[in-house]
């Protein structure tokens, strides 16, 4: 999260189930059938919807995933894998993924 925020604001906030009062912005949720985007593809994401709002929501499931009701509120559909992680690794991945797509579009060298 520090490294990120040498490219953006970035805040973490946990709620209880299906208690989601997103602000405005664009709302991307986590979710089995998601789209799976490559790293590139993911910044390229990120950076066309920042150009559309100035605030993207990423929204992480508990044990439960998410209701039908909070993935209606999405604007996007996003999945890392086919596999299911824990809500915490789903976090560090979306954490770890938004750093990298910051340096890719920033052209700046990443592990790969």
């Amino acid at each position: 999260m520090k490294r990120i925020s040498k490219y953006a604001k970035i805040k973490i906030t946990e709620t209880e189930a299906d208690d989601y009062n997103f602000p405005k912005g664009r709302v991307v949720c986590l979710a089995v059938g998601g789209a799976q985007l490559s790293s590139e593809e993911f910044a390229g994401f990120i950076e066309k919807t920042a150009l559309e709002s100035s605030r993207i929501i990423f929204v992480i499931g508990g044990a439960d995933g998410l209701s039908e009701a909070v993935l209606k509120k999405a604007d996007f559909l996003l999945s890392f894998s086919k596999a299911t992680f824990p809500h915490r690794i789903a976090r560090l991945i979306l954490v770890e993924q938004i750093y990298r797509a910051f340096k890719i579009l920033r052209r700046e060298p990443y592990h790969k």
